[in-house]
């Protein structure tokens, strides 16, 4: 198995890697400003699980295909990108206190949770990094190649998880802040929206 050096390495480039501003963590920081942190909490759990694909893909060598195919690879990037192409409508459209309250309702834990999801395994970006990341740390010595993976995959997750979740409690105090203002709620939407705008253009453009 994996000796206590190498997951400290491990834990130490996960963190980092989580704290780099990306597509997943800038999710987790708009989505928590515009409704709150707890919507924050659920989509990173959301993210977080999706991980278990890429994992497993990678583990399987699935992720490979996504490598070697254009077809593949842009067949999940476009649904993805389609996917934020909706939230950056949503968030344009909501500009008055009445549409976001309407929207934190309609979104229950287990829709936040889905979108977390979603966002995540259609990015086909993030098994491409997993095929690159992982094996770095694994040991011919150490046993099961397979279980290493899903292994260095769950210790990543936890990473991303503490790293996500504590920007979602920060953006959601700042969040607050800025609803308390009727004037900064439409802007607030606007930068999400522009996010996920940004975000669903830079993973269309997007290449192996």
């Amino acid at each position: 198995m994996l000796d206590f050096e190498t997951i400290l390495l491990f834990i130490t480039a996960s963190s980092l890697l989580a704290l780099a501003p990306g597509p997943d963590n800038l999710f987790v920081l708009t989505q928590s400003m515009t409704q709150n942190s707890k919507a924050g909490i659920f989509i990173t759990l959301g993210l977080c699980s999706g991980l278990v694909f890429h994992t497993t893909a990678v583990a399987l060598g699935v992720a490979a295909i996504f490598q070697t195919s254009v077809t593949a690879f842009n067949i999940l990037k476009f649904i993805g990108a389609a996917y934020l192409l909706y939230l950056a409508y949503m968030s344009f459209k909501s500009n008055s206190k009445s549409n976001i309250e309407k929207q934190n309702i309609t979104l229950s834990p287990l829709k936040l949770y889905k979108r977390g999801i979603i966002m995540n395994i259609t990015n086909p970006k993030v098994s491409i990094f997993f095929l690159a990341f992982l094996p770095q740390f694994t040991n011919h010595e150490g046993g099961s190649i397979t279980l290493q993976i899903f292994v260095l995959g769950a210790i990543f997750m936890l990473c991303a998880l503490v790293v996500f979740s504590s920007i979602a409690l920060l953006a959601g105090l700042i969040g607050n802040w800025f609803k308390n203002s009727p004037k900064a709620e439409p802007i607030l939407n606007k930068i999400a929206g522009t996010v996920f705008a940004g975000l669903a253009v830079k993973l269309a453009l997007s290449e192996r």
